[in-house]
């Protein structure tokens, strides 16, 4: 198991402690490091996978083969290959994150006090973030290349199915760091697939200042049931569309199907479909004609089963994310009952009207409580790329701290900073 020993792995707490002292001691390196060594350590690992191509296919070529003989699911199998392609996309990402702003050291809202004193916000890093995910291995270098530009240390804990690729990977960051002469414990895998690990991991706040999950519903309950450390995170993607009275009907044909079928298994694929009755036997025809062309399987309330060929949806239905070609739709009389569903029944991750009036679109995104709301635009750009992020770490859908997709900003906070020259409080 690369440089530890089996000793060392058998004792998880240990372990966890070591790589949590680690990662305090690297925070306070990586906070005060220049943007300039930042990205000269982002650009040195892009090389180093470069160079280690051969490499990071040949390890992930034995995750595969463990993937495939413990019966993995094809679609799994699939996201956890690394292919030429993928090296390509991870050296990109490295490459984009590194020609973004920097936002750590940034002083806002300067202001001068009656008293002389000038006071304002700075902006730094969180400190030392926890990142559990499951399957792909390029999220390694997505959290690794945000952590390190936002001036955070991160313990990186990857699926134990991908652990071969997140080795090969890791050793590509360490190398990197190492180049800027950055130390390697700014960026941490943790190298043990004993499930342990984790519990310790979330329940070390005096070393982790912040957890981000990045998985499936039951990972991010227990993450967020046992954590006793901060957690940024989103549980569901329940997404609607709502098809106004006054919406351009091409334009909400065109949102709709793109908002289901562009990619079933995403949190911000639209899950219930809400149409107003003045416009559904005008929409809802054609719309479910395409569906079928597609494969999705339709649940609809009793009005939208007279209109056309659809499964009774149940209450059940109103608040699944099926992240599967199965779509829920509900006729509504209006906007009223269409923001009311929503606040029943939305995981307030991203909500969306297609209408052209602009009265009832400021209402929408006034009363809809979501992390993204959207105006004649479909849910699938709820992503941190999309948004000009560059990359994103995940999606919150917490008030507390960050809020929808979390880019570099999401992973720092504020302070308060203080100009005097020799005032004093009377």
């Amino acid at each position: 198991m690369s440089d530890l020993n089996n000793s060392v792995l058998t004792n998880v707490k240990e372990y966890m402690a070591d790589l949590g002292r680690n990662a305090r001691i690297a925070a306070r390196v990586i906070a005060a490091a220049p943007t300039a060594v930042k990205n000269k350590a982002l650009l040195a690992i892009a090389d180093e996978l470069d160079k280690n191509r051969i490499t990071l296919v040949a390890e992930n070529q034995k995750d595969l083969a463990a993937a495939k003989a413990n019966g993995l699911e094809p679609a799994m199998v699939d996201r956890l290959a690394v292919k030429p392609a993928t090296v390509d996309s991870m050296i990109e990402g490295l490459r984009q994150v590194a020609a973004l702003p920097d936002p750590c050291g940034e002083i806002t809202d300067m202001r001068y006090r009656p008293t002389g004193i000038q006071v304002g916000k700075m902006r730094v890093p969180l400190g030392v973030i926890g990142i559990i995910y499951e399957s792909r291995p390029n999220v390694t270098i997505d959290a690794a290349s945000l952590c390190l530009k936002s001036g955070n240390a991160a313990i990186l804990r990857g699926g134990s199915e991908s652990i071969h690729s997140n080795r090969a990977i890791a050793a590509c960051v360490i190398a990197g760091l190492k180049t800027a002469g950055l130390p390697g414990e700014v960026v941490q895998v943790i190298e043990t697939t004993d499930r342990a690990a984790v519990g310790e991991l979330i329940t070390m706040p005096q070393f982790v200042d912040v957890i981000v999950p990045r998985g499936g519903k039951s990972l991010i309950e227990r993450i967020s049931r046992e954590a006793r450390v901060p957690v940024i995170k989103h549980l569901d993607g329940i997404c609607h569309v709502f098809i106004d009275g006054k919406a351009n009907l091409e334009k909400a044909f065109n949102i709709a199907l793109n908002a289901k079928t562009h990619r079933y298994g995403v949190c911000n694929a639209m899950e219930t479909l809400l149409v107003d009755d003045s416009v559904a036997a005008a929409i809802l025809p054609r719309l479910a004609k395409a569906y079928e062309e597609k494969g999705v399987e339709l649940r609809g309330c009793e009005k939208t089963c007279a209109l056309i060929k659809a499964i009774p949806a149940t209450e059940e239905d109103w608040s699944t994310e099926y992240l599967a070609p199965v779509l829920s739709i509900k006729i509504v009389s209006g906007l009223d009952e269409a923001i009311d569903h929503i606040a029943r029944y939305s995981s307030q991750h991203t909500d969306a009207i297609v209408t052209e009036d602009y009265s009832r679109a400021r209402r929408f995104i006034n009363e809809v409580d979501s992390s993204s709301v959207m105006v004649n635009a479909s849910t699938r750009f709820a992503d941190g790329f999309e948004y000009g992020l560059g990359a994103e770490i995940g999606i919150s859908t917490d008030k507390i701290h960050a809020r929808g997709p979390v880019g570099l900003e999401g992973l720092t906070s504020q302070k308060w900073v203080v100009f005097g020259d020799g005032h004093v409080r009377v």
